[in-house]
């Protein structure tokens, strides 16, 4: 489940959730505060039409005034004028501030979820994020232009129309009151089927958007295991939980809307037969009888409609408590460090260093059950890294070998800081990783990955990320070092050339050569290579492994590969298995130890070594094939 999905559904209203919601509301206070004055004026303009009718019935018609018709005639239209400029000027600004506190919510939103540990998204599911992000910070617009201020204007169109009612004629004023329990009951009943099935929908729609954002990343895996029917079979089980909660909403809207026009043509039916018996007796005047059924209409119809208001304002708290969920979360990475990175000399440090990725989700229950629930038995981390410890010099090149799941990405990730360990130190020039400035600190780390994501844009877009500091010029001088000139300048467009969502017009090794520009043109300090030339044919590795070698001059390098080929140099080679180091040292020196690495070796170079048919006596699960 997702952890920002949980709402308080049994509750009637968070008056919490809205003080939080009216504090964006702070910027606009002078819309805000003009808005609730035009829903009051709405209300009255509304309520002195029938009153004016009555009055050009039974004083201006009854005693044949044209002259007061006139006038009331004009004022009339007047007043109708009025009333559409406020409600005009009433639903612009209601929507206008609406949209521009989405807009600010939206904002934080994701600069909050900028600032988010990897864990998190680690754990949460992408479409949800997105749902969140888009329809629930949507949902809130809403609550402005149709929830809160709409709904305070048919309250106060209710009480201006009961004083006039019972000003004019309170026996009326009774008699078409009579049916309001049985529409408050009905109305009560609505409202909370409505809420019900709305909380539906919203899952639904989130369920619906993981589903479709997972599959459409992954459509080739789908398209390869001819998993097409299966996939699509899935999605219309989905689809259809979606359909049915949306259709018992329908069904909720498709009971209520008659009933209260039943109830109302009820109360109607009660007035005129009342005011019947009036008339004849002279109690009751003609324009009364009028103005009491268009104080029936005007009054019925707010009622209505506050049940549909108060859903919307409903849902629209819903979403915003699970985006202030979001927006608690404190999953956040550590930016309290303020040493400032002018230059690093690249001297790294691993001092009994142990990791494990559960350990964050250990934290959170803990934090969730310290109040008021009872403690329960926390399962113990499972330890990615066990007691690692190394030291790399500044300008040296150290490289990790080692088996799937042996924790070699683990180590560069830790270095970068997407994740903080939780025994020992990491170090980098003598202080301690979590004490540096975290931007500046990423910004001396060049990081190349075997996955390699570029964003829908231009060549150039992806190169410099948007930073305005990195030239043209800088790009082909990066370009022409790694070997990506060439292909980039037959591009229609060249560094204009549009890349699709995920490089999906680009090869492979196209992609990884951007990669290797893109890390050149920050000049790093550090660069850490995590399978860099794994998705790259024999002939690309050999044209892009001198410009490698250049670009570690005088620079750290952490490197992992599981082409031996490209880590011979390496000043210095760690062995991993199962998160802990089991060798150490140059290539010659663990081919001479005859262990994991020289099996690993022989292995690989068997062939072009003319082993010919010797057999290599080795355990499977020690050999560290793979890449992890």
């Amino acid at each position: 489940m997702d952890p920002t999905s949980a709402t308080k559904t049994g509750q009637v209203f968070d008056w919490l959730v809205l003080r939080r919601l009216l504090t964006y509301v702070q910027p606009y206070r002078g819309v805000f505060i003009g808005l609730i004055a035009l829903t009051v004026a709405t209300a009255v303009l509304g309520t002195v039409r029938p009153a004016l009718i009555q009055r050009m019935v039974d004083v201006d018609i009854t005693n044949n005034d044209w002259n007061g018709l006139n006038r009331s005639t004009l004022w009339l239209l007047g007043l109708l004028l009025v009333h559409t400029l406020v409600s005009y000027l009433q639903t612009y600004y209601g929507g206008w501030l609406g949209q521009y506190i989405v807009r600010d919510i939206r904002t934080d939103l994701f600069r909050h979820l900028l600032s988010l540990k990897l864990s998190f998204f680690d754990r949460t599911p992408i479409g949800v994020l997105v749902t969140r992000n888009i329809s629930d910070v949507e949902t809130l617009a809403d609550v402005f232009s149709e929830g809160l201020a709409a709904m305070v204007g048919d309250l106060l169109q209710i009480v201006f129309l009961m004083i006039f009612m019972f000003w004019t004629n309170w026996q009326l004023a009774l008699i078409s009151l009579s049916v309001i329990p049985l529409l408050l009951f009905s109305t009560y009943v609505f409202k909370e089927k409505v809420k019900g099935s709305f909380q539906e929908v919203r899952n639904a729609v989130a369920k619906l958007n993981s589903f479709v954002q997972e599959h459409l990343t992954g459509m080739n895996v789908v398209q390869i295991f001819n998993n097409e029917d299966r996939e699509y079979r899935k999605f219309k089980a989905i689809n259809q939980e979606h359909t049915k909660a949306n259709i018992k909403s329908v069904l909720y809207y498709s009971i209520y809307f008659p009933v209260a026009e039943v109830l109302g043509a009820i109360g109607v039916g009660l007035l005129v037969w009342y005011a019947a018996q009036g008339q004849i007796e002279g109690s009751i005047t003609k324009g009364a009888l009028i103005a009491f059924i268009m104080y029936n209409a005007l009054f019925f119809r707010p009622i209505r409609q506050i049940a549909d208001r108060f859903n919307t304002l409903q849902l629209g708290l819903v979403s915003t408590e699970r985006l202030l969920k979001l927006l608690d979360s404190k999953d956040l990475i550590s930016t309290s460090g303020t040493r400032t990175v002018p230059q690093l000399q690249g001297e790294v440090e691993f001092d009994h260093v142990w990791f494990a990725y559960n350990q964050q989700d250990i934290e959170a229950s803990q934090q969730d059950s310290e109040a008021s629930q009872p403690a329960t038995e926390v399962p113990a981390p499972e330890w990615v890294l066990k007691d690692i410890s190394f030291h790399v010099k500044p300008g040296q090149t150290v490289a990790f070998v080692g088996a799937t799941g042996a924790g070699k990405t683990s180590i560069i990730n830790l270095l970068s800081r997407f994740y903080d360990i939780q025994k020992g130190s990491i170090k980098v020039d003598g202080a301690d990783l979590r004490e540096y400035d975290l931007s500046q600190l990423r910004r001396q780390i060049g990081v190349v990955l075997q996955d390699v994501f570029l964003f829908a844009g231009s060549i150039r877009a992806n190169i410099t990320l948007g930073n305005p500091d990195i030239s043209d010029a800088k790009i082909w001088e990066a370009a022409a070092l790694v070997g990506a000139q060439r292909f980039i300048e037959r591009l229609p467009g060249g560094l204009d050339y549009p890349v699709m969502e995920r490089g999906a017009t680009l090869s492979v090794g196209q992609r990884q050569l951007i990669s290797f520009v893109r890390a050149l043109v920050y000049a790093p300090s550090v660069i850490v290579l995590d399978e860099a030339t794994s998705s790259v044919d024999s002939e690309t590795e050999e044209m892009i492994q001198g410009a490698i070698d250049k670009l570690m001059e005088g620079r750290t390098a952490l490197v992992i590969a599981h082409r031996l080929s490209t880590i011979q140099k390496a000043d210095r080679i760690i062995v991993l298995d199962r998160g802990e180091i089991k060798e150490t040292g140059t290539h010659d020196e663990l081919l001479r130890l005859g262990g994991y690495y020289a099996q690993l070796y022989r292995m690989q170079y068997k062939g072009s070594e003319n082993q010919g048919n010797e057999q290599l006596a080795v355990n499977k699960e020690q050999l560290p094939l793979g890449d992890g």
